[in-house]
């Protein structure tokens, strides 16, 4: 994997709405403030893509003009780094304008960045690993630097710091706080606290040997059973089929799998069917381990905890269950492509 360099203090960071373009609504202005103020706090200069702010409408009208941006970001010498301001979910719609651009894969491998992001941006994180650069599945713009407390998590906060050092140096940990979703976004909310619990669980084994390695690949579990299924857009499995999107059996072996739920927090049943789509690939037969992330709001905790190794059908292939990566708040960030090693004993994952 092509591995882009740390962040330093100074660089400039490009802001991108691949898939949702809520940055870009009034009512979101204020956390617009907030999050341009907080990149700033890192000794960054945050730089915001021609088509980043032009709203929701006209985003998900635009693919090209969403794949411009990341091209242009991409093209620029002076931009060290890419942050996407949220998911969404039709991120799928760039693909043609980017793996069809000779330019475009050109300047990924030529000049890589460090991208972020999380939720749907799985399908930007997959296109980039097919490319061979390593992108990181981690904080965005407006869940975690837009975040409308006086101050970031602190555990968020750590992970944005690691993006100034190389990832080797990292070591990742249960946080000691677990955070639920908001309500209110609106203005009315700068400077309230998210409701927190103690974490009492931290990372749980729920089989296999307690210490596993791998490389780490996966993402958001629904973007990647939208590529598999095609349920919610008919061209959706096509077009990621066409660039090799999702990994075949034999690209899995070894691997670490990561998934996590989305703020849809899909039932049980739902999230039976998603893991049985992996198992259908041959996902299960080939990985080395399987990385899970904290339910959002811990709905259907103890329901997906029941369902996994059912599932997964293969009582040889560790389980960690219960990490901060995704949609639950607070989030760390995964490298992909990187070897880590995990140990459930000692509650820790670090990198090779």
């Amino acid at each position: 994997m092509i591995e882009p360099r740390p962040l330093k203090s100074g660089d400039r960071v490009a802001i991108v709405s691949l898939s949702g373009g809520t940055l870009g609504e009034s009512f979101c202005s204020h956390s617009l403030e907030i999050g341009v103020r907080r990149i700033r706090e890192f000794g960054l200069e945050p730089v915001f893509m021609p088509n980043a702010l032009k709203g929701v409408g006209w985003v998900k009208a635009h693919p090209e003009a969403r794949a411009a941006d990341l091209k242009a970001a991409f093209s620029d010498d002076s931009i060290a780094a890419v942050l996407c301001a949220i998911g969404g979910d039709d991120t799928y719609r760039t693909l043609p304008y980017l793996m069809d651009d000779a330019e475009f894969t050109a300047a990924v491998r030529e000049h890589p960045k460090l991208f972020t992001g999380f939720s749907d941006t799985t399908i930007n994180h997959l296109m980039f690993h097919r490319l061979g650069m390593q992108s990181f599945y981690g904080p965005c713009f407006l869940c975690d630097f837009a975040e409308l407390a006086d101050d970031m998590l602190p555990y968020t906060r750590k992970t944005i710091g690691n993006y100034f050092r190389g990832y080797r140096e990292w070591k990742i940990t249960p946080g000691d706080t677990w955070y639920e979703e908001r309500t209110d976004f609106s203005a009315a909310a700068v400077g309230t606290d998210r409701t927190a619990h103690r974490e009492e669980r931290g990372y749980e084994l729920l089989q296999g040997a307690p210490v596993f390695c791998g490389e780490l690949l996966g993402g958001c579990l629904e973007s990647i059973y939208d590529i598999l299924v095609s349920d919610r857009y008919a061209d959706e499995g096509k077009i990621c089929a066409r660039y090799g999107l999702f990994p075949e059996k034999d690209e899995w072996r070894g691997k670490l799998l990561f998934i996590e739920t989305c703020e849809e927090q899909p039932s049980p049943e739902l999230f039976r069917k998603e893991l049985g789509a992996l198992k259908s690939r041959g996902v299960f037969e080939a990985v080395s381990g399987i990385l899970v992330g904290k339910p959002q709001n811990e709905r259907y905790y103890d329901e997906y905890k029941r369902i996994l190794p059912e599932a997964v059908g293969n009582p040889d292939v560790p389980i960690l269950y219960n990490l901060n990566f995704g949609h639950a708040y607070p989030r760390t960030a995964l490298p992909y492509g990187a070897k880590a090693r995990v140990d459930a004993v000692r509650q820790v994952i670090d990198f090779e």
